[in-house]
Parts: C-alpha cells; sequence; structure tokens
C-alpha cells in the first residue's frame, strides 16, 4: 500500500467515523430543528465518504464499511459522559468535537509537502475537505448555541 493510499484510508475512515457520530447525535437531539439539521449533515457527510471510499476502490482497495476501533471506543466513552447530559447539548458536543478532530486529519494531510499526495488524490481530499469545513463551522455554530 503506497503512502498516498494509507494517507486516504486513514481519512476515509475518520470520515466513516464521522457519519456514525452524525447519527448518535442526531438520536441524542431533543429539539426537533437540531434533529433536522444532524439528519441533514449526516446526509452530506455520507456523500463526502461515498466519494473517498469510490477513490480507494478506484486504487484497488476495499471501501470502508465500518468503524474504526478508536471510533468504536470514542463511542463507549461518549456513551457513558452523555448520560449525564442534556440531549441537545451533548449531541452539540459530540459534533463540534468531532468535526474539529475530522478537518485538523484532512488539515494534516493536506499540509504534509513532504509526504504528498498524487494529484487526483489530492483534488478528491481538498474536495472532502470542503464540506468538512462546513460541517466544522456547523459544529462550532452548534457549540456556541447549545453550550
Amino acid at each position: 500500500m503506497t503512502n498516498t493510499t494509507e494517507k486516504l484510508k486513514k481519512l476515509t475512515q475518520t470520515t466513516f467515523d464521522s457519519v456514525e457520530g452524525y447519527r448518535k447525535a442526531a438520536e441524542k437531539a431533543e429539539s426537533p430543528a437540531l434533529k433536522q439539521a444532524l439528519e441533514r449533515r449526516t446526509g452530506q457527510r455520507q456523500n463526502t465518504l461515498n466519494k473517498l471510499n469510490e477513490a480507494l476502490m478506484a486504487g484497488g482497495e476495499n471501501a470502508v464499511t465500518s468503524s474504526s476501533t478508536m471510533g468504536q471506543m470514542h463511542q463507549t466513552f461518549l456513551n457513558v459522559t452523555e448520560s449525564f447530559s442534556n440531549g441537545d447539548e451533548a449531541a452539540a458536543e459530540r459534533v463540534e468535537e468531532g468535526e474539529e478532530y475530522l478537518a485538523d486529519q484532512f488539515r494534516d494531510v493536506l499540509e504534509d509537502d513532504e509526504n504528498g499526495l498524487d494529484g487526483s488524490t489530492r483534488m478528491i481530499v481538498q474536495n472532502a475537505y470542503s464540506e468538512i469545513r462546513e460541517g466544522e463551522r456547523f459544529g462550532e455554530m452548534l457549540e456556541t448555541q447549545y453550550s
């Protein structure tokens, strides 16, 4: 597996975990408006995941179809801590934290000139990063509104 493929697979895995995080946040949300907004973002993030998976498969790799071990551990931790939180506040915190982490992962890969991505993969990652930045801004807005 090439360095580019490894990076793409890691970003795709983290994006899969993000889709799952949005689904869980939507389940926790009590406000119908928040639930709807989270479900809309889930769909947008799922589209990004689909594009990343298509790029993996075009390179001969398998699509990412399950949560990572780290993602599962994080979900378990959040489930325990959220049992003491307000539903909307917990959903907003989950989204904000996850979006910040995901954006950092994409930023790091895009800024890593030493082990750069090939041209077509860079374009795919940059397009995905645009949607992820929207999600990061959405998470910041939720954090402000619900905390």
